[in-house]
């Protein structure tokens, strides 16, 4: 599908029989993908939804692409590349405005699904920038606290809704790191629902499902 020339590459697919500005949803992939992978989905989704399958922007060797560094060594272990990872929270912030701008979407229902560090980055976003976000969609990731604008807690978070789902043997990330999300969404007073699924780092059948079936709700 051609698309925009906007700041990031990305993929569309545009709803059938629209007649006005429809409810969109913003894919964002995790580390080493790109914007094939979620966009799998995206016959799969209510057919009301523009969906736009977004790119990031660090090539990594030898294929796929990251929305931040992960660094691995003997001192730290494995931690990420904070300051890309911020970088990027403001590009997608960024392209969701060029997207608003370029397709016939409706700024009002905007919603973000990421997976693993797609699923970070939508957390961050949708907490630095709430205006620009209903709905998160949170597959196989965390709050990463570091990456949030300063003194997001003072933000109007009252319509902004989540989704959160994770797997309880990922290998990835571990599960405790997502148990966090529900307290610390609660405390904000942000809607939010957290599902858990026997898989590792990835989507069952039966999460995909209640996904589609809360974004028919919530969108």
């Amino acid at each position: 599908m051609q698309t925009a020339n906007l700041s990031l590459e990305h993929l569309i697919k545009q709803p059938k029989g629209q007649t006005e500005k429809a409810p969109v949803v913003f894919m964002f992939h995790g580390y080493g993908s790109n914007e094939q992978d979620l966009f799998s989905f995206a016959g799969e989704l209510p057919e009301e939804f523009f969906v736009i399958s977004v790119k990031a922007p660090y090539p990594m060797q030898p294929s796929g692409n990251a929305w931040y560094a992960i660094y691995f060594d003997d001192v730290n272990g494995k931690f990420s590349d904070d300051d890309q990872a911020i970088e990027s929270r403001d590009l997608i912030a960024k392209f969701i405005d060029e997207a608003i701008e370029a397709y016939p979407i409706n700024k009002n229902k905007v919603t973000l699904l990421g997976f693993s560090q797609g699923s970070i980055l939508s957390y961050a976003v949708a907490l630095s920038y709430p205006e620009k976000v209903k709905n998160v969609i949170a597959l196989s990731g965390y709050v990463n606290k570091a990456i949030i604008k300063n003194g997001f807690e003072n933000n109007d978070f009252e319509h902004l809704n989540f989704y959160c789902s994770h797997g309880t043997v990922d290998q990835v990330i571990p599960i405790e790191w997502a148990r966090e999300t529900k307290p610390f969404l609660d405390q904000l007073t942000i809607k939010n629902t957290y599902s858990e699924f026997p898989v590792g780092h990835g989507v069952a059948p039966q999460n995909f499902f209640e996904l589609k079936e809360w974004l028919e709700k919530n969108g």
